[in-house]
């Protein structure tokens, strides 16, 4: 907790923005940062509420110590804030940017008021350990003399790397990408968070003896089975990345892609690399001087969004099929859940037309090429109206309607038939491992992140690392030191 009577006397504040018209003119980040002062009011405000709900099931997924820290930055004990923050979570400086903070919807504040500043505080607690010198590589002691391959550096890969890596034991992570961090680096744009923030990560956990092998589809260049031949246990996180197929008529005209191809191309170029993705080949899509469509209502369309602004777009229109959500939710009903409630993102915000309950029924086109999108009404159980349709002018349209499942190509083509799948209530198919030792139908192979739960959060990746971790250190020296 913080100071008794904070959240009395202190307003919330959270970090401000560059105004649009600035900040759609460039891909860095563009929040304002806050002094450590104002920081240290922010944390004031956690109260003693008894039970933290914050870091309770419907919290924080790593269940950060969220009043201890607080109460530690209140008192301008920043070092010790760190180290706290680190006992749970390897990489605050991505969940504080890019997490949407389920813990501040149960924050017992926002019962009754505005909750903690949570997100801003984490955020500001890792760049300060960065200033400082904080963050360092911590090698192991001493080294077990075993292998662990982890094939992807995502999140969930680069955590459990790191707490394998800390555990002594011999890693080796395998991209198939040039440079590590998964999605979180090609599919998440820069104007969230810079890359060097995944590069400064990196070098730490080299200097802590892992290993990254880049430009290994692994499934592909290499098999699985020379891995699990040459390592004592392998980690699967390939993530979730194969687009949910739309089934909309026209969607093969020139014009309409899928939201990844875009948002990785763009990244690459960000990053000074080629365009052309291992993964995501696709020609240059660029969308100044455009009509853009984003089907979906999520934060890659969102994503989608901010991009195509930066990049000059005339005109963006988001749809969603879901009913526009109330201003403000029903406290006393959904606390300490996730709240249905109108959330403007700071793309959107940059001045997207918004359209809701509507259904995409077609892309049109001429000689080949979109040239608008058909749409229509829907009712609340999304079945079409009759006499709502209506025409959205486009040139670009992306469809960013979520993910169903792992690559295609690769672990999963190997292993079909020997590597059980599973169908969720998505009906996404994901690699099919309990959530109590991750481990997979293939003996010695384990499987964590979105390629067993699901597309999910960056902060459930992380969580499913290091679990993922300690099963495989607890399976290879008989326990383990790792937290759970």
């Amino acid at each position: 907790m913080g100071k008794v009577t904070g959240f009395l006397e202190i307003d919330r504040q959270v970090h401000k923005y560059q105004p649009a018209s600035d900040r759609i003119r460039h891909f860095r980040e563009f929040t304002l940062p806050m002094s450590d002062k104002e920081v240290e009011k922010q944390a004031a405000r956690c109260m003693d509420c008894g039970i933290p709900f914050c870091h309770g099931p419907t919290g924080c997924p790593i269940h950060n110590q969220i009043p201890d820290w607080n109460d530690l930055v209140y008192n301008g004990d920043w070092d010790n804030a760190i180290r706290n923050l680190h006992s749970t979570n390897n990489f605050p400086e991505f969940t504080g940017r890019i997490c949407p903070a389920p813990c501040e919807e149960a924050c017992t504040l926002n019962l009754e008021d505005i909750p903690v500043a949570i997100k801003t505080v984490e955020q500001a607690i890792a760049d300060k350990a960065y200033e400082t010198g904080h963050i360092r590589p911590y090698p192991p002691e001493k080294k077990t003399g075993k292998r662990v391959a982890v094939i992807g550096s995502g999140p969930a890969g680069m955590a459990a790397a790191q707490q394998l890596g800390r555990a002594g034991h011999d890693v080796h992570v395998y991209e198939r990408e040039s440079r590590p961090g998964g999605l979180m680096r090609y599919g998440i744009p820069d104007f969230k968070i810079e890359k060097h923030y995944i590069d400064r990560r990196i070098e730490q956990m080299q200097g802590e003896g892992v290993t990254f092998h880049c430009g290994v589809n692994v499934g592909v260049d290499k098999p699985v089975a020379e891995l699990l031949a040459e390592h004592d246990a392998v980690l699967y996180c390939g993530g979730s990345e194969t687009p949910r197929a739309a089934g909309i008529p026209g969607d093969d005209l020139g014009g309409v892609h899928d939201a990844m191809p875009y948002l990785v191309q763009q990244n690459r170029r960000v990053g000074g690399e080629p365009i052309q993705s291992v993964a995501w080949p696709s020609h240059p899509i660029i969308a100044g001087g455009q009509h853009v469509v984003v089907v979906g209502g999520g934060d890659t369309a969102s994503d989608c969004v901010g991009t195509a602004f930066r990049q000059g777009a005339v005109r963006v229109t988001q749809l969603d099929i879901r009913p526009q959500p109330p201003e403000k939710e029903d406290k006393l009903s959904v606390w300490p859940y996730w709240a249905t409630k109108m959330r403007t993102s700071s793309s959107q915000a940059e001045g997207a037309e918004r359209e809701f309950q509507v259904a995409t029924l077609e892309f049109i086109g001429e000689e080949g090429q979109l040239t608008g999108v058909k749409c229509c009404e829907v009712d609340d159980k999304r079945k079409p109206i009759a006499g709502t349709e209506f025409v959205i002018r486009a040139d670009l349209a992306f469809i960013a309607i979520g993910f169903a499942g792992p690559a295609a190509a690769g672990v999963a083509t190997e292993l079909d038939g020997q590597m059980k799948i599973a169908t969720d209530s998505r009906r996404s198919r994901n690699v099919e491992a309990n959530d109590r030792d991750y481990r997979t139908s293939v003996d010695r192979l384990y499987a964590a992140g979105d390629v067993r739960r699901g597309q999910s959060l960056v902060v459930w990746a992380i969580r499913e690392g290091r679990q993922a971790a300690r099963s495989i250190d607890e399976a290879l020296m008989g326990s383990s030191v790792l937290p759970r």
